[in-house]
């Protein structure tokens, strides 16, 4: 049965209007995934959407009304609103809203939470990699990943202890990096973020929403390597879940 959604945040960073809007646009590698945008009202938009606000660095709404490969949804719509802050930076309010036709509870359940996750490392991408450019990976975990243990699997593999709490400093094993030093800085029941001093690693626990667990590398240090980032995590999770 179709039913409207509405998720709605609102968050405050020290990044000004527009470095915020040059990381929602131009920088989306670096905390999302590369995105591509036409630069003006009714230009094209990722994912078949149109833009129904340009307005740097203020107002950016992107609509889609058909969306293409994805049948639970039928409309689709993220609006950023971006404003100065008193004193320096930025307040930002974000929705995302549309039409779910399948499985509602759950869709509106994993966009939920991967929208808290998603916006926290977009201000973690602004406190600490402001305007770098990112080698981007993304991958998915082999189909045992979708075990109910299967992100306590890869925490655990990583050398991340049950009792790691987010903003610990830890040290992990990370799919060709090496020993190194790290922040913890998410941790609930279904996500991992890590930081470290040239990247971001995400692990999402889609297993929770009937998916294999999901990996994301925002690699910022020279010479990143995508290819060779996803090369190495591929293959420590085929033998993490072999």
């Amino acid at each position: 049965m179709s039913k409207e959604f509405e998720i709605v945040r609102e968050f405050e960073t020290d990044a000004s209007p527009q470095e915020v809007w040059d990381a929602i646009t131009t920088g989306t590698g670096g905390w999302l995934w590369p995105l591509e945008y036409e630069p003006k009202k009714g230009g094209a938009g990722p994912f078949g959407s149109t833009i129904a606000e340009w307005d740097p660095p203020h107002r950016l709404t992107g609509r889609t009304e058909n969306l293409q490969d994805f049948a639970q949804q039928t409309l689709n719509q993220l609006d950023h609103v971006i404003e100065p802050r008193e004193g320096g930076g930025s307040w930002v309010r974000y929705v995302h809203s549309g039409i779910f036709v399948d499985d509602w509870e759950n869709q509106y359940d994993g966009a939920d939470k991967h929208t808290d996750f998603y916006l926290h490392t977009l201000r973690q991408y602004l406190e600490h990699f402001g305007g770098r450019g990112a080698a981007f990976a993304t991958l998915d975990a082999p189909d045992a990943s979708k075990a109910p243990q299967g992100l306590e699997v890869v925490g655990r593999g990583l050398g991340l202890s049950d009792d790691a709490t987010q903003g610990a400093a830890v040290q992990v094993e990370l799919p060709g990096a090496g020993r190194v030093d790290a922040v913890l800085d998410y941790r609930n029941a279904y996500f991992i973020g890590l930081r470290t001093d040239e990247a971001m690693y995400r692990v999402f626990g889609r297993n929770h929403f009937g998916a294999p667990v999901g990996v994301s590398v925002h690699d910022f240090a020279p010479g990143a390597d995508a290819a060779r980032n996803e090369d190495a995590w591929r293959t420590w999770l085929a033998q993490l879940f072999a």
